[in-house]
């Protein structure tokens, strides 16, 4: 796990310009020099492989990967692939193993599923972001 998650950490941080110049939009990126269809295809192939590892490995963890990247950008207050993608790997990292410790121990001897913990906290987080999001549009 650790060879393919490594690899495909370089092979992001190697995209991390193009992820950028994407972020403004398809036209820009393109009028930057990025090969947008290879692009996408390298995008998605990382993220399939990363997925598929992870689950693999730890099986179905829920919320990790959509409430993680949001509360980095919230914490960094910043959305740049070059600081974000290290953050994620971290922030998901950080996030299941608190899961993991409070699905350990909250009710001891018993053990509760990590991914029942992790919805539980990731939860409120896609929510709130929902709402914030639905003011950001009201104003």
């Amino acid at each position: 796990m650790i060879v393919v998650v490594g690899v495909a950490l370089v092979l992001s941080m190697f995209l991390a310009k193009p992820m950028d110049a994407y972020r403004l939009g398809e036209e820009y990126a393109s009028n930057l020099g990025v090969n947008v269809k290879l692009f996408r295809i390298m995008l998605i192939l990382i993220s399939s492989i990363l997925a598929a590892t992870v689950t693999a490995f730890a099986g179905p963890v829920s919320f990790v990967g959509i409430a993680v990247p949001h509360l980095m950008k919230r914490l960094f207050g910043y959305s740049k692939p070059i600081i974000m993608v290290p953050a994620c790997f971290m922030g998901g990292a950080v996030f299941c193993l608190f899961s993991d410790l409070v699905a350990r121990t909250i009710f001891a001897p018993t053990e509760i599923s990590i991914s029942s913990v992790t919805a539980i906290l990731g939860a409120p987080i896609v929510i709130m972001m929902l709402i914030g999001r639905k003011r950001e549009v009201n104003e």
